[in-house]
């Protein structure tokens, strides 16, 4: 089974520093450990298709615990580092830059030899994280990131990725104007 690898980012996600990287990933691991024990098998469905992917972690401690004590804010950040671990092992696509506001997006994203100049051939990530909550509740929380994405300030082509912690699921879809 391939591995779900979110605690290093920066290594190959040049729009990822490694001080955001290391915090994204504290907030995983704080999400996570709220459910379960490393390491987990992750169920991937990534425009309708699903995979398995394997994710291991160093359990946190409790300085950690206290310091993500906010849960929408560890599972927001939490959701950055599995969404973009997720289209890394389903599409091979890394964070190439922050999005801009109002884009309907958390990051732009392309291949890892990509030339960045001007972000014409990249795509757009919309990103969302649920603590708890099951399949159905993630399809919503889908719909909704597909929405915001499509009302976004940005003609680029986009994914919506929604991950869920108790569920260990991440399900992913491309951005249609019917969306």
């Amino acid at each position: 089974m391939s591995e779900l690898n979110f605690l290093d980012l920066s290594e190959r996600h040049i729009g990822v520093t490694k001080a955001i990287a290391d915090g994204y990933g504290e907030a995983a691991r704080v999400c996570l450990d709220r459910h379960h024990s490393s390491p987990v098998t992750f169920q991937l469905i990534d425009r309708s298709e699903s995979t398995e992917a394997k994710a291991m972690w160093p359990a946190v401690d409790a300085r950690t615990k206290s310091a993500w004590n906010n849960t929408t804010d560890a599972t927001e950040d939490g959701a950055y580092a599995l969404a973009l671990a997720a289209v890394e092992h389903s599409r091979g696509l890394v964070a190439v830059r922050r999005a801009e506001t109002r884009t309907g997006a958390d990051y732009y994203i392309d291949s890892p030899d990509a030339q960045i100049i001007d972000l014409e051939e990249s795509f757009r990530l919309e990103v969302s994280g649920v603590d708890t909550g099951n399949i159905s509740m993630l399809k919503t929380r889908l719909k909704q990131k597909l929405t915001q994405a499509v009302a976004g300030n940005s003609n680029l082509p986009a994914i919506a990725c929604v991950v869920g912690f108790a569920s260990l699921q991440i399900m992913a879809d491309d951005v249609s104007e019917t969306s």
